[in-house]
This record gives structure tokens, C-alpha cells and sequence, in this order.
């Protein structure tokens, strides 16, 4: 009885393991390039265990994204037993569950070779297991379906029972290339297993467009850059404002390793450091701001380039110690050489900026007016220039008017919020230079082009110019406007005061500066108009003792007034 017992078990034995065969010559070699994957989250806890292959000899792997999903980093542990780290992600799929990665390689480990051909029906088949140990037995089983998805690659259902175990397990053609990688079956009791065709899984990639990809962003682990370099360039450019410093540095430093050329990385490196502000990082600065000139193809560009980073470095300092030669001098030199190479108005416009900064005004308004007799005039050009001509001896007030004029004509009517600061800048020097009503008609041009939504002090500098040129009853409704939208502002209530004092509004004028006295006790102007309305509106006592405490507080002007009202 015992011996027809174990001859049954046997013959079960046989018949489930009946897939199990040995594998070709190849399988030996093949096998190394099969790994342990083990994913950690960011308390270092193992998070998920799993299966993936090397696809080349750089070190490129893939496995199931459904093994990184939340992950913060990993190792793979080689079928020598080594275990080395997931330095980056070059890909993932959530749908498809497949994700590409990097890794440090070993060079004694194999990279299996992708099938040149791909799988068809009735096609025998080997799924390679990961192993430890030199004799290995797999099972091998027959392609029964193919079903083509995107990026030219196929879906395989496969007569074959697959587990959770061999979850990312290549799937081999008899010459011992890889066609394909396992997925989980949802039917742990289904008898056909199913693969993801390794072309698949070879064209994930990372675009400049991937860095919010949901599925990539759900992996902590760091990513690779795109393999087209412009599109690398844009990768950094979105990267800049998500990562944190050592994360982008990280980047930075990855772009530089694969684009050497390019003259960018290292000045996105040299701003990095810059804003470190001490002075280990200034050097290291300074020295990719050298590099950056020595590989630029364009040498013109190179020095406009550091003569930007210095300008902007200076700005930033706030009347601190520059380090080395990082100064307005120094950017002014850079920017004069890349105008001997190549005489383009943006280097003019930089070349007027710095001398802005120090206060050369003729030398910085010929550098604008170079810019406008250009193709890359602009609104801002000409501001620019205009806000030069008013700091320069000599100049009438009129002549920066018109370069504003030029800068309000680069916009089309009804004017939009782009349009606004030009707007205002006008309608102030126009206010300055007398002519107030302009002033006022420009105002209303900028309160149009911002659709209304205007601070408390639009209201007022608009009022005071109202009333220059007489436009009083829109002056007092500026002025309420005011008041109602920042009511605890005396400064406001003393103009509210003086407004109605002006158009002898006497009442209104009163309320206005009793409420500023409440916030403000110790201003003699204000005691002075309120003793000056209440002495007119017929409260002669009244207005005497706040003309008096005018006098307490310095006003001068009260003085007179009191003599004036006491006899």
C-alpha cells in the first residue's frame, strides 16, 4: 500500500512538473544577467521583492513598475549574490505594469539579447528563472497568441502557468534571445501565463515632458534624462522649480556627465551653486563659468552668458562684498567682448543694464537706443530707455514721455494686463510733467486694461491728479473709493479731508478728519484743516482749540491762521 502511494505521488510529481525541462547551452551564460530586485520606501523598509534582467551592457534593466511604485530607492541582487544599487528610471508603464532602469554594472554579469524577431503562434518558448545556483531547471511551453499594442511590440499569451514568483522572468526563443517579460496573471488558477513583448518595455523612455508623468512620479527614485538633447535641456528646465537643491544638482551633474558639450549645464550649475552663497560653492561657480566659455561653439554667447550671471549676482547682493571679481565692472567687460563677436541687441540690452546699474546714463541710453533701432524692440526696450532719459542731466521730462509713447505702441487697443505697467508709467511722468489730464486719461486706460481690479492707491494717485485739472467729482469718488477699501489708512482720510476742504464740502470734510485724528493723534496738518473747516462752518471755538493744538504739534502754518481767526 505504502509503495502504490509513493508510485501515485511520483507520477503526480511527473505530471506537474512535466513543463520543467532542461534548458539549452545558452542558458547557463543567460542566466546571469537575471537579478532579485528589492525595492525600499523612504524608512528603508523593504517594500517589494521581484525579478528583472539586464537588456545591454551599460547596465539598462527592466522589471514590473507595479515592484517600484512608491518606492524610494533599490538594489538588485545578481545571480553572483552582489548586490547593487537602481541608480535611475529611464521608463515606466503603469498599464502595461513594465518600467526600464539603470544600474550599476558589473561587468562580469550578461545582458540577455533582445530578439531581433518577434514571437510567433506555435513558437516554443523558455522562461528563464532568476538563480543562484549553476544547475537550473525551467519550464518551457509555446506562444499561443499574439496581440500587437503600441510601439510596434506584441502581448503574448503563452501555455504556460506562470506565479507571482516569476513576475518579470524572460521569456526566451530557442537561440536564446529574449522576446518577452512576464506579467502577473490575475487568475492564479489560469494555465496560460501571459508576457509583455521586450520590445516594449526596450522603447520606454523619458521626454521633456515626462517629469510629471504620473506613473514616473509615483516612483522616488530618481530619473534618467531623455536621450535627445534638447529635449534633456527642457527636462532640466521644468525639473528646476519641483526638485530640491541636492536633487537638481544631482541632475545637473548627470547632464553634464552625458552632454559634456553643452555649454548650458554648466551654467545652470554655476546659478545652482551662486545661490548656495558662501564660498566653496562661488569657486566652483566660478569655475563652471569658465567651462561654460571654453566648450561654447559660440563665443559671443558664452560671454553674454557669464556677464548675465554676474549682473544678476550683483543685483542680488544688497550693498554686500561681492566675491572675486564678480562685479558690475567685470560684467561690463564680458559684455563688451561678446558685442566685439557679435553686435545683436540682446547683448546691447544687457550691455545698457549694467551700465544702468552704474548709473552711467548716457552710456546706458545709447545702449537701449541700439536695442529699438533693432528686430528686438519691444515695449520693455523702450521703457527702459525712457526711465534712462529721466535720470540723465539735461533731459526734459517730454522727450522720456515720447520713448513711453513708443512703448505703449507696441500693444493694440483695448489694452490687455500686459499693457498695464506701460500704462502707468506714462500717465506718472505725464502727471509729473504737468499735464494732468493726460495723466488722468492714461490712468483710466490702465484701470480698463486691468479690468477694475486696482489697489486703494490707484485711487488716490489718480485723485490727486484729478484735481489738479479740476475734475473734482471724479476726485471725491477716488477718493471714496479709497477710504472704503482701506478704511484704516489715515493718510487716506487726511486726503478724503482735504478733497472735500478743496470744494468746500465742509461737512464731509469735518467727519473725513475727526476720523483721521482717531487714527493719528499727533499730526499737526490735520488739526490745522479741521480747525480751518469747523472756524468756516461756523464753530469758531472749536476750531481755535484744534488750531492751537496744531501749533502744540509744529505746524507753522496754524500760527497765522490763529491770528488771523482771533481778532
Amino acid at each position: 500500500m505504502e509503495r502504490k502511494t509513493i508510485l501515485l505521488l511520483a507520477c503526480g510529481l511527473m505530471f506537474q512538473t512535466g513543463v520543467a525541462q532542461e534548458l539549452p547551452k545558452w542558458a547557463d551564460k543567460a542566466r546571469k544577467a537575471v537579478f532579485s530586485v528589492i525595492t525600499y520606501g523612504k524608512d528603508n523598509k523593504i517594500l517589494n521583492t521581484g525579478n528583472g534582467f539586464y537588456i545591454d551592457g551599460n547596465g539598462t534593466a527592466v522589471s514590473d513598475y507595479s515592484l517600484f511604485e512608491g518606492a524610494d530607492h533599490a538594489v538588485i541582487v545578481t545571480a553572483d549574490g552582489k548586490e547593487l544599487p537602481v541608480t535611475y528610471i529611464l521608463g515606466a508603464n503603469d498599464m502595461y505594469d513594465v518600467v526600464k532602469f539603470q544600474t550599476t554594472f558589473d561587468k562580469k554579469c550578461t545582458a540577455l539579447t533582445p530578439a531581433t524577431q518577434a514571437g510567433s503562434v506555435g513558437q516554443t518558448v523558455y522562461l528563464l528563472p532568476y538563480s543562484t545556483q549553476n544547475d537550473m531547471t525551467a519550464q518551457k511551453g509555446t506562444i499561443t497568441k499574439t496581440d500587437s499594442i503600441e510601439n510596434d511590440s506584441f502581448y503574448y499569451t503563452l501555455d504556460m502557468k506562470t506565479t507571482d514568483k516569476t513576475v518579470s522572468c524572460p521569456i526566451m526563443n530557442e537561440a536564446g534571445e529574449v522576446i518577452g517579460l512576464i506579467q502577473k496573471n490575475v487568475d492564479d488558477k489560469s494555465q496560460s501565463g501571459y508576457a509583455i513583448g521586450i520590445n516594449y518595455a526596450m522603447n520606454l523612455s523619458i521626454s521633456a515632458l515626462s517629469f510629471n508623468d504620473f506613473a514616473l512620479h509615483s516612483i522616488g527614485i530618481r530619473k534618467g534624462l531623455p536621450e535627445d538633447e534638447s529635449q534633456a535641456l527642457v527636462f532640466l528646465y521644468m525639473a528646476s522649480s519641483q526638485l530640491d537643491q541636492n536633487e537638481y544638482l544631482n541632475l545637473l551633474n548627470e547632464f553634464i556627465r552625458k552632454y559634456p558639450g553643452n555649454s548650458e549645464g554648466y551654467s545652470r550649475r554655476a546659478t545652482l551653486y551662486m545661490s548656495m552663497n558662501d564660498e566653496t560653492h562661488y569657486k566652483q561657480a566660478d569655475e563652471d563659468l569658465k567651462q561654460m566659455l571654453e566648450v561654447s561653439e559660440n563665443k559671443a554667447e558664452g560671454h553674454y552668458g557669464i556677464a548675465k550671471q554676474i549682473y544678476n549676482y550683483v543685483l542680488s547682493l544688497n550693498g554686500k562684498r561681492p566675491y572675486g571679481n564678480w562685479t558690475l565692472e567685470h560684467a561690463l567687460s564680458e559684455i563688451n567682448e561678446a558685442i566685439k563677436i557679435d553686435n545683436q541687441g540682446l547683448y546691447y540690452q544687457l550691455q545698457g543694464d549694467i551700465n544702468f546699474a552704474l548709473q552711467k546714463y548716457p552710456e546706458a541710453f545709447a545702449s537701449y537706443d541700439f536695442v529699438n533701432r533693432s528686430p528686438i524692440a519691444s515695449a520693455a526696450s523702450f521703457y527702459s530707455a525712457a526711465k534712462t532719459k529721466e535720470l540723465m542731466d539735461g533731459a526734459s521730462k517730454k522727450e522720456a514721455i515720447a520713448l513711453m509713447d513708443s512703448a505703449v505702441a507696441r500693444f493694440i487697443t483695448p489694452y490687455g494686463n500686459d499693457a498695464a505697467p506701460y500704462l502707468y508709467e506714462r500717465a506718472r511722468m505725464k502727471s509729473e510733467d504737468g499735464q494732468y489730464r493726460e495723466a488722468v486719461m492714461d490712468y483710466n486706460a490702465f484701470y480698463d486694461a486691468m479690468m477694475g481690479q486696482v489697489t486703494a492707491e490707484f485711487y488716490l494717485i489718480r485723485e490727486q491728479a484729478e484735481m489738479q485739472c479740476r475734475m473734482y467729482q471724479q476726485a471725491v469718488n477716488d477718493i471714496n473709493k479709497a477710504v472704503e477699501m482701506d478704511a484704516e489708512n489715515g493718510a487716506y482720510w487726511v486726503e478724503k479731508g482735504s478733497v472735500h476742504l478743496r470744494v468746500n464740502q465742509l461737512d464731509e470734510a469735518i467727519n473725513a478728519l475727526q476720523k483721521a485724528i482717531r487714527l493719528n493723534q499727533n499730526d499737526g496738518s490735520v488739526y490745522r484743516m479741521l480747525g480751518y473747516a469747523q472756524i468756516n462752518k461756523g464753530n469758531r471755538q472749536e476750531g481755535l482749540a484744534n488750531l492751537e493744538k496744531a501749533q502744540q504739534l509744529g505746524d507753522t502754518v496754524a500760527s497765522d491762521l490763529i491770528k488771523k481767526y482771533k481778532k
